[in-house]
């Protein structure tokens, strides 16, 4: 009987402590993707902490430190998984270099081309007042805009 005490409360402690991979399961299940072990790390690294903006190899760098075993065209699959889903959103920034932001809300950004960092601009950020015509039989379903930035070269005083 004793046994089976210490059973039952654990079982409780067991069911009343949160699984440290939760909330990333829980996540994948809402995008309608399976929870396999590369996707349940790939996800707990870009959506436990802040909004933020990453590249396949900045986040398989991030899984090698933290010694998930994931290759990188693993990264670049779960990436466009995620992004297929509504995960995530690409922000292609020029051929062959693309950002995934976690933050899917209507937003534009600035490029930084001298570091390569990508930041947010809010959505009424940004004045669009004036588009153009569009083509007959289509709707705008999102605008992306992304100011592409430069440091300022000081002039020379002579």
């Amino acid at each position: 009987m004793f046994n089976s005490l210490i059973q039952q409360t654990m079982c409780v402690q067991a069911m009343s402590t949160p699984r440290p991979y939760k909330n990333a399961i829980d996540l994948l299940h809402r995008a309608r993707l399976r929870p396999t072990r590369q996707r349940i790390a790939l996800a707990r690294l870009l959506f436990e902490n802040e909004s933020r903006h990453v590249t396949a190899e900045q986040l398989h760098a991030e899984a090698v430190a933290s010694r998930i075993s994931v290759s990188l065209a693993t990264v670049y699959n779960t990436l466009h998984q995620f992004t297929t889903s509504g995960l995530l959103r690409e922000v292609v920034v020029e051929s062959g270099r693309s950002y995934f932001d976690t933050n899917t809300s209507d937003h534009h950004h600035f490029y930084h081309e001298n570091t390569g960092e990508l930041s947010d601009i809010r959505a009424n950020g940004v004045d669009l007042s004036v588009l153009p015509a569009l083509p007959e039989g289509t709707v705008i379903r999102r605008v992306d805009v992304i100011i592409r930035l430069v440091d300022q070269v000081p002039t020379s005083k002579g």
